[in-house]
């Protein structure tokens, strides 16, 4: 690993904090997953925004250089509903906000850097939904940035404010009467993204009211994508899906997170049409007992 000297600390970080206000190029080209290679040829481009979601405490033990510590628990990327569902995406203006205030404009690409590829796919559908087409993720996470040996910093980094212009994009986003149109008329398929075990409804998390799935549901247990924390190649995924028809499809997990996982293969390696994530999941599902679930 190595560490670099204040004076190139200071110099990448002036760098990537003035992405959000150079206006001389675009932002870097990329697709969905840019490699520990690319970030690291990149570093310092005219906008470009390095978002590292991992907790505080991960961020301040070591980041990419210039990399702005967005902690994806508690930076407001989510928030619990007025039932008490969690991992709802937060109002229009609230989210959008919040990425201002991290230092990511109009005219930015975003890359996020996580440990958990979930989370990352969380953030990358939050800035999709929000018609942000500029965001990648780093391939591997932090895990693939510390094993090629790239520059580590522990130095904080203070973003400038940027001004952020959401563009919503509902097609993107299952909503609650949705859900439960799809369930009665089976127009699109629910694609269940966690474990086993809450799968068949022998356990669940504490944001979730009841045991079991959502009716008509099939079940891709997102951890079946990854291998070492970044996704299996395109081939190994085809099978691994082969149960979700290329049709409209909604996937789901107890908060909109592991969801995010599925989601991203479907809709970004995988090219499926219509492909929506249902940010509520479980955890909305099942707080009102009179709608339907199997267990």
């Amino acid at each position: 690993m190595t560490r670099l000297s204040a004076p190139l600390l200071a110099g990448a970080a002036a760098l990537l904090l003035t992405a959000g206000t150079a206006q001389a190029a675009p932002p870097p080209a990329a697709g969905p997953l840019v490699s520990p290679a690319w970030l690291a040829a990149h570093a310092g481009a005219a906008h470009l925004v390095v978002l590292d979601i991992r907790p505080a405490a991960a961020y301040a033990a070591g980041h990419v250089p210039g990399a702005v510590g967005a902690d994806y628990e508690h930076s407001g990327w989510r928030v619990r509903l007025p039932d008490g569902a969690g991992g709802a995406l937060p109002p229009i203006p609230a989210i959008s906000a919040v990425i201002g205030e991290h230092g990511v404009g109009d005219g930015d690409r975003a890359v996020i850097v996580a440990s958990d590829f979930a989370a990352a796919a969380r953030i990358y559908w939050t800035f999709k939904v929000l018609g942000h087409r500029n965001v990648s993720i780093l391939d591997g996470g932090w895990q693939a940035w510390q094993a090629a040996h790239d520059p580590v910093s522990t130095a904080a980094v203070v973003p400038a404010h940027a001004v952020f212009t959401a563009r919503y994009q509902p097609a993107l986003r299952a909503q609650l009467p949705e859900v439960a149109a799809d369930i009665r008329t089976g127009a699109a398929t629910l694609v269940d993204a966690r474990p086993p075990a809450q799968w068949n409804g022998t356990a669940k998390t504490r944001d979730v009211a009841e045991y079991g799935h959502l009716p008509h549901a099939v079940w891709v247990d997102q951890s079946r994508a990854l291998e070492d924390g970044r996704l299996k190649p395109k081939a190994e995924l085809e099978k691994i899906f082969a149960k979700v028809p290329n049709k409209p499809a909604t996937t789901y997990c107890n908060t909109g997170h592991l969801a995010a996982t599925d989601w991203f293969v479907l809709a970004e390696v995988l090219h499926h049409k219509n492909v929506k994530l249902y940010d509520g999941s479980m955890s909305e599902w099942t707080a009102d007992a009179n709608r339907p679930i199997v267990r």
